[in-house]
C-alpha cells in the first residue's frame, strides 16, 4: 500500500466547540485526518465541513460513535467553566481517560503551568519538579499522574503537551478578556508586572504540535512535552499588540493608553463574586516570570514552525473583529 492509498487516522475531540478543541478540529481536517468531533449541540462556527459530529454528553460519547471508525488518539478539549473547574475538571478527564481506554487509543492532554506552583523557576521544560500551590494546580498534577500511572500498568498511552496563556482562535481567554478587552477605545490592557516574561501559546500553532505529536510512530506510552510558543516581557507583547492593531486601522491620535489589573478589588469582590475569586488565586502567574522551553518539542518535530507573534497578533485581533468599522463598533472586543 502506497502512502497515498493509506486510510487515513482518526481522531476524535471531546468538546470541539471549545476554543483549543475547536483549533485541534481544524489542525487535524487540515493534515488529513479523520476528525470526529464532539460537541453538546451544533457545531460552531469554523468547524470544518469534513468533521464528522458526535452530537452527545460526554458519557454518552462511546454509544454515539457506533459504526464509526475507532478513534486512534482522542483529544480532551473538554474545560469546564473557571468556577466549577475544580469540581468537574478532574472527573471529565477521568470520563475521558476511560473512554480512550476502552478505544486503546493514545490520549493526549492540553498541559499548563499551574503544575509548577508560585516556586516556579524562570525556564520550564519536561523534568521540572512539580509543586503546585494552588487547588488547580493540584487538580492538574492528580491528571498527569494519574495519565502515568495508567502508563505504567499498561492500560493507557497518552501525552501532555505543556502550554503557557491561549490566545488567538476566538475569546475566552486573558488576551480579548482584558489585553484587547477595549482595544477599540483606545486602551490596551495587562494583567500583570510588565517587566517579567509570561508564556503565551497561539492556539494554532499549539494544535498544530499536537497532530505533528500525535503523528509520532515511537511514542513512548507516556510522553510530555513542553509547547514554547512566544515567552515575552509584557511591555514587549503589549508593543506588539499596538503595532500589530494599528496594522488594522488607525491608531489613537494621542497613542495607545494602558490599563492594569486591580487584583486587590478583585480580592475583595471575590468573597461574593466566584469569578473575580478563582482569578485572585491564580494572580501569582502574572507575578512570576515564567518561559517554556520547548527544545524537545522542536528535536522530535522539526517541521514545526511558530507564527510570528506580530502575524499570531494581528489574525487575534482580526478574529475578535478589529479592523474596518471595529472604531465604530467597540463592543466586538468584550470577549
Amino acid at each position: 500500500m502506497t502512502p497515498s492509498s493509506a486510510p487515513a487516522r482518526t481522531v476524535l475531540v471531546l468538546g470541539a466547540n471549545g476554543r483549543f478543541g475547536l483549533a485541534a478540529v481544524q489542525a487535524f481536517a487540515a493534515a488529513g485526518w479523520r476528525v470526529l468531533a464532539h460537541v453538546r449541540r451544533d457545531a460552531a462556527a469554523g468547524m470544518p465541513a469534513g468533521a464528522e459530529l458526535v452530537r452527545a454528553p460526554l458519557a454518552a460519547v462511546g454509544e454515539a460513535l457506533r459504526g464509526r471508525p475507532t478513534p486512534d488518539v482522542v483529544v480532551h478539549g473538554i474545560n469546564p467553566i473557571y468556577t466549577r473547574w475544580d469540581e468537574e475538571a478532574l472527573p471529565a478527564a477521568r470520563a475521558a481517560m476511560d473512554m480512550a481506554e476502552r478505544f486503546g487509543a493514545r490520549f493526549m492532554l492540553p498541559g499548563n503551568v499551574y503544575n509548577y506552583g508560585e516556586s516556579m523557576p524562570a525556564r520550564l521544560d519536561e523534568t521540572t519538579p512539580q509543586r503546585p500551590t494552588t487547588a488547580k494546580g493540584r487538580i492538574r498534577v492528580a491528571m498527569e499522574s494519574e495519565l502515568e500511572g495508567r502508563a505504567a500498568a499498561g492500560r493507557l498511552r497518552s501525552t501532555v503537551i505543556t502550554a503557557g496563556d491561549f490566545f488567538g482562535a476566538g475569546s475566552g481567554s486573558w488576551f480579548d478578556a482584558v489585553v484587547a478587552k477595549s482595544i477599540a477605545k483606545g486602551t490596551i490592557g495587562y494583567p500583570g508586572d510588565p517587566t517579567l516574561v509570561h508564556a503565551w501559546a497561539y492556539l494554532p500553532d499549539l494544535a498544530r504540535a499536537f497532530v505533528a505529536v500525535a503523528s509520532l510512530d515511537d511514542l513512548a506510552p507516556f510522553e510530555r512535552f513542553a509547547f514554547a510558543g512566544h515567552s515575552v516581557t509584557g511591555s514587549e507583547f503589549l508593543a506588539a499588540v499596538e503595532r500589530a492593531a494599528a496594522a488594522l486601522g488607525p491608531a489613537p491620535a494621542r497613542g495607545w493608553r494602558r490599563s492594569g489589573m486591580p487584583w486587590p478589588l478583585l480580592r475583595i469582590a471575590g468573597v461574593v463574586l466566584p469569578l473575580w475569586r478563582e482569578l485572585a488565586r491564580m494572580s501569582y502567574l502574572w507575578r512570576v516570570a515564567h518561559a517554556l522551553d520547548g527544545t524537545r518539542l522542536a528535536r522530535r518535530c522539526p517541521e514545526l514552525t511558530t507564527t510570528p507573534l506580530a502575524t499570531a497578533l494581528a489574525d487575534s485581533l482580526a478574529a475578535l473583529g478589529l479592523g474596518a468599522g471595529a472604531a465604530r463598533s467597540p463592543a466586538h472586543a468584550t470577549g
